[in-house]
Parts: structure tokens; C-alpha cells; sequence
């Protein structure tokens, strides 16, 4: 879909923004866990975002986005007003939250991980679940879609790095203090930076708690096709856009996630930083 129009937008705080974006095909068949690939400009990538949210009647879908390159940068420069040059999609597998009505569920969101937690814990309220949301952040001032979420949990946990909300710890501590007060989890669901990932599953491996977490690697066509998305899962290679995102954690190859992760930091940086002279003159 072409030249979408941009219908809010919100900066949730320094450098992450949400945008709600006309897209009525593209909601009509939107489900939790699944992500657009998207191109502000000529000029911009297409960059996959996870549907933070939708609205089938009204037909718009919500991204939330941190700045961190070219790409994102252009995107956070554009208004309410405005649009999008494409967006793609839905795409991925809709996580399988069917089945835990009545269950306790703990989902756990690290820092702009929350954008994708957000979606999974509505919807697992929405079924019946029983709901608590674990929300970490470095400092209080990057705590974001709080007001979202408290309506959709029984429980929600804010946590800081720095204890700037007066709550300090990791997630993991969030998720034991839970666990040591007697709580009971049929399923956790982990969506944040892969070390956050990695250790929530370690945690949960010794109460044999079933954990799913949701993978972003690195990504270029979206449909399995350029190999760029593959993560080593139980020992075998899958594709993130079109096997997962959603993967059982105990399964992941954290590690190797990780190192690949960090293969194009520095040219991100410099796509960032970046200010291309042709593309001056020609404004």
C-alpha cells in the first residue's frame, strides 16, 4: 500500500515516537505479534515494526519506533498530515495466545520491547486471561505506554535501572518477586533487548514455565527469501518474518542473536549521523 496517510502522532518520550496510520486492508487482517515492513521516503529503508495496535472499523494501525538510524529518523521527522511512502503487510506468524482463559499469564516488555508487549497483553486480556505486565526501563523518564497498559493487566510492575520511579531491578527481579509470592504462570511472554530475553528464559526454565519469546533480528524483504532474519532455533535455522517472530525462548540461540545484531552498529551510525549533500541541493 502506497502514500498512507499519518493520522496522530505521539513522541512517548525522548526519541520514540507512535504513529497511527490509515491502512484499512492491512487492519482489517491484523493480529498480535505480527509486523509491517515499512519506507517513509525514496530516500528511507524499508524497516520492519511490529502492529503495536489496530482498529479494524476505523481502519488504521498503530507502530511505535525508536530513532536509531536514517530510516527512523525520517520517519520521526514526518506529521500528522503527512504520509508514509509504503507500508507491507501484515506479515509473520499472529502469536498463539488462544487457551489461557482463566490462566496466569505474566508478559514481560524491556524498553521499546513494551510496544510488542503492549498488543500480546491486550489481547490476552481480551480472552480471558489473567494478565501481569512487567515493563523495564533504564530511567523513569523513558517509561512509556504506561497508561495503556494498566488497563489491560491486574498487575503492573514498573521497573527502573536507576530506581528513578522508585522501584529499582531487572525485569527478572520483577518476575521472581511474583513467582516467590506464590503466583502460579501458565506462560510468559518475554519482548525486549536479547540479553533481557536470555535471562528472563533461564529463569523460568527452573520452574518449567513455558516461555515464548518475540525476535527482531535483522530484516530485509520480510518474506523469507533473503535470509537475513535467520535465528538458530533448537539447533536448526528458521526465518523470523515468516517462521516467528514468536519462538520458544528455551530453544533460541541467544548468543549468536546477539552477535549478529551488532554486525551493522557502526554503519547505523553513520546513516544517523549523516547529512547527504545531494539530497540538500535537490530541496
Amino acid at each position: 500500500m502506497q502514500n498512507l496517510p499519518i493520522l496522530f502522532k505521539k513522541q512517548l518520550n525522548e526519541n520514540t515516537f507512535m504513529f497511527r496510520i490509515e491502512a484499512p486492508l492491512i487492519a482489517r487482517k491484523a493480529q498480535s505479534g505480527q509486523f509491517i515492513l515499512i519506507r517513509p521516503n525514496d530516500n528511507g529503508e524499508r524497516i520492519p515494526l511490529t502492529i503495536a495496535d489496530y482498529d479494524r472499523d476505523a481502519g488504521w494501525i498503530a507502530i511505535i519506533f525508536q530513532v536509531v538510524g536514517g530510516t527512523t529518523m525520517q520517519l520521526s521527522q514526518l506529521d500528522a498530515g503527512q504520509t508514509v511512502l509504503d507500508v507491507t503487510g501484515p506479515l509473520g506468524r499472529a502469536s498463539e495466545l488462544e487457551g489461557y482463559e482463566g490462566k496466569h499469564v505474566a508478559v514481560i516488555g524491556g524498553g521499546l520491547g513494551c510496544a510488542i508487549a503492549y498488543p500480546q497483553a491486550k489481547r490476552l486480556h481480551e480472552l480471558g486471561a489473567k494478565v501481569d505486565v512487567i515493563a523495564g526501563f533504564r530511567t523513569k523518564d523513558l517509561i512509556m505506554l504506561e497508561d495503556e497498559m494498566r488497563p489491560v493487566c491486574e498487575n503492573l510492575v514498573l521497573l527502573t535501572d536507576d530506581g528513578s520511579n522508585g522501584n529499582r531491578g531487572l525485569v527478572t527481579d520483577g518476575l521472581q518477586k511474583l513467582i516467590d509470592g506464590g503466583t502460579e504462570y501458565s506462560l510468559v511472554i518475554a519482548i525486549g533487548p536479547p540479553i533481557m530475553m536470555k535471562f528472563v528464559c533461564k529463569l523460568t526454565e527452573k520452574y518449567n514455565i513455558k516461555t515464548v519469546v518475540s525476535l527482531n533480528p535483522i530484516m530485509v524483504d520480510g518474506t523469507g527469501m533473503c535470509g537475513g532474519c535467520r535465528v538458530s532455533v533448537g539447533g536448526k535455522m528458521k526465518f523470523a518474518c515468516v517462521d516467528g517472530p514468536d519462538f520458544d525462548g528455551r530453544q533460541v540461540d541467544f548468543d549468536e542473536l546477539m552477535k549478529r545484531l551488532r554486525v551493522f552498529n557502526e554503519q547505523e551510525k553513520q546513516s544517523y549521523d549523516h547529512e547527504c549533500n545531494l539530497l540538500k541541493m535537490a530541496q
